[in-house]
């Protein structure tokens, strides 16, 4: 993988390949992140372009180390390439994911067959989940290797087989890495990678890829340098969802604001549901401000038979209009980044609740959807939720129809 086939990430980015070229990575890298920001992903671009065979010949080292304590001649940022070639034999190996000096470590269950639970055993399943979920979630990667009830996990015996791959020269007589994925699948058994991390070979470097640090051993995260990663900006998502699903600008600006940036989900949405939320949200607004008692019953009948998933969709959606119409009354539509569709829509928000009552709107919805993760009722939720609305704008009686 290369950097160019990351979106939204070019920051992150340039300050990874900056530290590479002069020299100040450490050890150990902690990558940290949401789900669906690209961790993942930005390490395996990493990698590839640390083994990249045309930017080791620019750099042109006098010594074999990539670290602090071996000395480096002076680098022009502009004589090495932006990004790996993408062309070389050590690139195209990193990009099918068998460089020889790039190691996998990841959560995985234990095979009835074999005497170890390592993550080799897994490292078919692994190259194909790379190669097609990328920005998958430790959910997308258990169902890929059929858990059934297990759990995931990175055990003793993975960390021991850490340890031997690393004591060993590396096969091209360069730096050897190791991308470690959930760092938090580790339990009290990851103290076994700790003289490793903490006293490395030479020519060794550690990324680990959370999502969560408080869930990584303390002595763990005290031995790394911590890399935030941002969440994608949302216009590069936009635009890489329209290019690479094929989809209106309307679709993918819908699908990511409901999913938060987050990559993962804003194609499970595009996958799972063909829904018009703007005119769910219409209907049902129009229902609760003029008090149509039934057709609030036919339409919480209707949303109750949608599931979690998409209830929590609609809510996401429907906080995220509220947002643009919160903005709009501050800075005005010419600075919003939304689509045309969204804007009208939320200039019409604007006509049926004040700034505070919008605030009201938000807050309640940011609860909704906190119930809804905890399985509440989802009819007696959208009953309620209906009935706190007409109270909160129950002055307002404009229909939200163009």
């Amino acid at each position: 993988m290369q950097f160019k086939d990351i979106p939204g990430q070019n920051q992150i980015a340039g300050y990874l390949k900056e530290m590479a070229n002069h020299n100040r990575l450490g050890h150990t890298l902690l990558f940290l992140s949401n789900e669906g920001s690209g961790a993942l992903s930005l390490a395996l671009a990493f990698a590839q372009y640390l083994v990249c065979e045309k930017r080791n010949f620019h750099q042109t080292p006098v010594s074999s180390s990539l670290f602090g304590e071996d000395i480096l001649p002076a680098i022009n940022p502009g004589e090495l390439p932006a990004d790996s070639c993408g062309e070389c034999p050590s690139c195209i190996r990193a990009q099918q994911f068998i460089h020889p000096d790039i190691h996998f470590s990841y959560p995985v269950i234990t095979k009835k067959s074999a005497t170890k639970t390592i993550s080799a055993l897994y490292a078919k399943e692994w190259r194909e989940f790379l190669n097609t979920t990328p920005y998958g979630n430790v959910f997308d990667w258990l169902q890929k290797i059929e858990v059934e009830n297990q759990q995931g996990k990175i055990t003793a015996d993975e960390c021991m087989d850490i340890i031997r791959k690393f004591s060993l020269k590396s096969f091209e007589n360069g730096l050897k890495i190791l991308i470690l994925w959930m760092p938090e699948y580790l339990s009290k058994e990851g103290n076994i990678l700790l003289k490793l991390i903490e006293e490395p070979p030479p020519d060794t470097l550690f990324i680990l890829v959370s999502e969560s640090v408080d869930l990584i051993l303390p002595t763990i995260v005290s031995r790394c340098q911590l890399i935030k990663i941002p969440a994608i900006e949302n216009e590069a998502l936009i635009d890489t969802i329209v290019e690479k699903q094929e989809v209106s600008r309307e679709m993918a600006s819908q699908a990511v604001a409901i999913s938060a940036g987050n990559y993962r989900e804003a194609i499970q949405i595009l996958r799972d549901t063909e829904e018009d939320w703007q005119t769910v949200l219409s209907n049902w607004l129009n229902f609760a401000i003029k008090a149509r008692l039934s057709d609030q019953v036919k339409w919480i009948e209707e949303m109750n038979k949608l599931g979690r998933e998409k209830q929590k969709q609609f809510l996401r959606y429907f906080l995220h209009l509220a947002e643009i119409s919160m903005r709009i009354h501050i800075v005005g539509p010419q600075n919003i980044t939304a689509t045309q569709k969204e804007i009208d829509f939320s200039k019409r928000l604007i006509k049926v609740a004040s700034m505070e009552q919008m605030e009201a709107i938000a807050s309640e919805l940011n609860n909704a959807i906190y119930f809804i993760e905890r399985n509440a009722n989802a009819k007696l939720l959208f009953h309620a939720l209906t009935i706190k609305l007409y109270h909160i704008i129950h002055q307002k009686t404009l229909i939200l129809t163009s």
